[in-house]
């Protein structure tokens, strides 16, 4: 550090104007200053956008919901607008709606044959479209789970057009006719992702006519056991002593046969034109075969696959999963079990290159605090640009093999001190025995947590002063996580506090550690100080 750049930070920080004058710096200054965001463990330049937003949209992992209208679990909760109102302050650019007929020709939304709460179509577009770009100016994509007569996906059609007006994007754009566009090229667009007739050039063909009453029938591929549907499916009312809700799994998971291949049966459908020409670079297309996919499908068909036939392909045949990733938007979503609307580790996800992880929002927890983390990055736009390995057709990268041809960092952290940690709810600040925990995710190989002794007595204070160091073969992809306990040890350590991200964004030098409660909220002045260095 220069003298020049000292002065600079003395006379931002420094509030006794004596000591200031004298080119020095007071207590309450350092205090200051080290409480600022130049000394945050998140680099200062990554809290704006800073990656190259021109690739196409394939390239970028996006910030996904799951359900986005569920406010608590997937059977018996509410529908609430605040599940749409929450995820996009978040910074969340792809929300779910679950689309069935209403009464008086409404489209509503909830979780279909479940005792979930409903709530209309049109008011969920109107929230859409007032906090859409809110928190980011990059594009929001809307997953429509179509369920509607086709009456009443016109009305949709209608409503979408009324309500989004020149924020809906309804058209190809004329530089890209034939490939995905990029988020700089759709900023402040909102795109429909459902099915769709026919091809980009007959939809612009119909631009400007009358669709009214216009209906085509089509055949869909549906498995034979369809993990995003088996909840509704399943769900039953039943009268004894008082009403009882019985919810019974019908479907299990997947079997995902050799060749990546999965039964269907044939389906009729029914879909307004309307609502069809509104789907432009998001069709929602059945995920079939890496091979099929290699062969027969377009840029802008999107897969949606289920977490444990996507779990298997990861597992079996990552390389081709990768290939898949590189060139079509893949949406994962959470097994149908998962009624307490829990969630499953995005991380094996993004690391084959999954753009849509979709998890549910409203549930905190080691996942959620994963995808907060991991989209802090890149000024928190919901869009972050992919590694190289993972959008280069001649990388050979594969998740469970990294360690060949990886160039490894080695970060050491010294976890210095605690400062006024969280009051337990189990013991006073003054009876807590307090541990930090270093939790690395990434891939396989790299994951990995190291942890303190337990400081007795001691929240406010805490002064562990133990240097840890790791060796993280894919840092591109890993993400850091700092947690907080409370040693108990009849019951299980308590949690207090975490703060997750990048391990890329990490700062280096003495740096202020913020704490989160679970439910994400800010727990400051709740902090750790560490000193951090890495090479490469």
């Amino acid at each position: 550090m220069t003298k020049t750049i000292a002065y600079e930070i003395i006379q931002r920080y420094e509030p006794i104007e004596e000591v200031k004058k004298q080119h020095q710096m007071s207590v309450e200054g350092f205090t200051r200053y080290m409480d600022s965001s130049e000394c945050s463990v998140f680099k200062n330049e990554y809290k704006y956008v800073y990656q190259d937003m021109n690739h196409p949209l394939c390239d970028y992992f996006i910030s996904t919901s799951h359900n986005t209208y569920l406010i608590s679990d997937q059977l018996v909760g509410r529908s609430d607008l605040w599940g749409y109102i929450s995820a996009l302050v978040k910074g969340c650019r792809c929300l779910e709606i679950d689309c069935w007929d209403g009464s008086q020709n409404e489209p509503i939304v909830y979780h279909g044959y479940t005792l979930t709460s409903k709530i209309l179509f049109k008011t969920v577009i109107q929230v859409i479209h007032k906090y859409a770009f809110m928190t980011s100016d990059y594009p929001v994509v809307l997953s429509l789970e179509n369920h509607c007569s086709p009456a009443q996906q016109e009305v949709m059609a209608d409503n979408l057009q009324a309500i989004l007006g020149d924020t809906l994007l309804s058209d190809m754009l004329d530089d890209f006719p034939d490939k995905l566009p990029s988020p700089e090229a759709l900023k402040f667009k909102i795109l429909v992702k459902n099915k769709k007739i026919g091809t980009l050039t007959e939809t612009r063909g119909r631009k400007g006519s009358n669709k009214h009453g216009l209906v085509e029938e089509f055949e869909e591929d549906v498995d034979q056991e369809d993990d995003e549907d088996a909840t509704s499916d399943v769900f039953a009312l039943k009268s004894s002593q008082g009403k009882k809700v019985e919810a019974e799994k019908k479907n299990q998971e997947k079997e995902v046969e050799s060749g990546g291949l999965t039964l269907f049966k044939k389906k009729k459908m029914k879909m307004a034109l309307a609502l069809s020409d509104l789907v432009i670079y998001t069709k929602a297309e059945k995920f079939r075969s890496f091979e099929h996919s290699r062969i027969h499908q377009q840029f802008n068909e999107n897969n949606s696959i289920g977490e444990s036939q996507a779990r298997k392909l990861s597992k079996l045949r990552a390389k081709e999963f990768i290939f898949h990733t590189r060139n079509f938007i893949t949406r994962i979503y959470p097994k149908a079990t998962r009624t307490d609307s829990s969630n499953f580790n995005p991380q094996e996800f993004w690391n084959i290159g999954c753009q849509m992880v979709a998890l549910n929002f409203q549930t905190p927890g080691l996942p959620m605090d994963l995808q907060n983390g991991k989209f802090l990055d890149n000024g928190g736009s919901g869009y972050i640009l992919k590694p190289q390995f993972l959008r280069q057709s001649k990388s050979n990268f594969n998740s469970n093999e990294a360690l060949k041809n990886s160039k490894p960092i080695t970060l050491t952290i010294r976890l210095i001190s605690g400062i006024q940690l969280p009051v337990s709810n189990l013991s006073s600040p003054k009876k807590a025995d307090t541990l930090a925990i270093i939790e690395i995710y990434g891939v396989p190989d790299d994951q990995m947590k190291q942890q303190t002794r337990a400081i007795k007595k001691n929240a406010f204070s805490p002064r562990w002063n133990e240097t840890f160091t790791f060796i993280i073969h894919v840092p591109e992809l890993a993400l850091i996580r700092f947690v907080v306990e409370n040693q108990v040890l009849i019951t299980g350590n308590e949690f207090l506090g975490q703060y997750t991200l990048p391990v890329l964004c990490l700062n280096k030098g003495y740096c202020r550690v913020p704490l989160f409660s679970k439910a994400g909220e800010n727990l400051d002045p709740a902090s750790l100080f560490i000193y951090v260095w890495y090479i490469r």
